[in-house]
């Protein structure tokens, strides 16, 4: 209800900008008709005509812009709500079951389990808000030389657990040229931020199928690039750019069972510019996988 409301108002107000230019057209091209012999007077009519378009359409960019940011704001509080309360809801009905009830020792160590899970799951929403938050901030800078392709294998076998894949649902291989080792000049707990958002992503929309390939390669002595490509739902041409803004999640009907706060892939730009690097998305369209690609300057170590 809210989404058609705001589309309802962006409608409006484009189509009121809209109106308002050609008004603004018609006024100047009556004015410029019945007063073609002053010159001085035509150049100015001219000059504050262009103005008042220039202003109209940054006007309108502006309403446009800004329903359309509230609206992902509200979807992100949304989905952090969700993440948050399905976990503590879970939590409760095991603490009470274990209250009322007596169980035995198998089901009460399973109830464990299960809390733990949850609670794990809790800390993962709330580090990737802080984690958002703190990617704009400039901070003391605490780059140390990394070996990139070790971090990624460990991230790897970290995603390998958590999801609970076999070992060919997530395949890791390397190419290391011009050296022995993948170095990186940068944060450690921030690149494993930044490789283990990448892997979360992908595994989330692979859908029922995982079957995702990760590379390390180094094209030469200045770049270290890790590629992760699924078989998963894929990504729309015109998403591929948007995929990576803050609060945003793919608008498909495909994808409304996906669970998330649209932040993962914002996390991993914002890391990868601040290490001077660049990630970009490429998928041949919806149903045909995707591959999230990262690039960072690479050093010996």
């Amino acid at each position: 209800m809210r989404i058609s409301s705001r589309r309802r108002a962006i409608a409006f107000f484009v189509v009121l900008g809209v109106c308002l230019v050609l008004l603004a057209v018609g006024l100047n091209v009556g004015w410029i008709i019945l007063n073609w012999r002053e010159g001085v007077l035509l150049f100015l009519g001219v000059v504050f005509f262009a103005l008042l378009i220039a202003g109209l359409i940054v006007n309108t960019s502006f309403l446009v812009r800004e329903i359309r940011r509230n609206e992902q704001h509200d979807s992100f509080i949304n989905a952090v709500t969700h993440e948050l309360k399905t976990p503590i809801a879970s939590i409760r009905l095991y603490l009470q079951t274990l209250q009322r009830r007596d169980v035995d020792e198998a089901q009460r160590r399973e109830f464990y389990r299960l809390m733990l899970d949850d609670t794990d799951r809790l800390m993962g929403t709330v580090d990737q808000v802080l984690k958002a938050g703190e990617a704009g901030n400039k901070r003391q800078d605490r780059r140390v030389p990394v070996d990139f392709g070790g971090l990624v294998r460990d991230c790897v076998e970290v995603a390998r657990t958590s999801h609970h894949l076999p070992a060919e649902s997530l395949r890791y291989e390397q190419s290391i040229n011009h050296g022995a080792a993948a170095g990186v000049l940068g944060d450690p707990e921030e690149l494993r931020a930044a490789v283990s958002n990448v892997l979360d992503n992908a595994v989330k929309y692979s859908g029922e199928r995982v079957e995702i390939s990760v590379r390390l390669d180094t094209p030469d002595e200045k770049l270290v690039t890790l590629s992760v490509r699924d078989q998963g739902v894929g990504i729309p041409a015109e998403e591929l750019k948007r995929i990576f803004k803050r609060f945003y999640r793919v608008s498909s009907r495909s994808l409304s069972h996906v669970k998330g706060t649209g932040l993962g892939l914002f996390i991993v730009r914002a890391i990868a510019r601040k290490h001077g690097g660049r990630v970009f998305a490429e998928s041949e369209g919806e149903g045909r996988g995707a591959r999230v690609v990262l690039e960072l300057p690479r050093v010996n170590l």
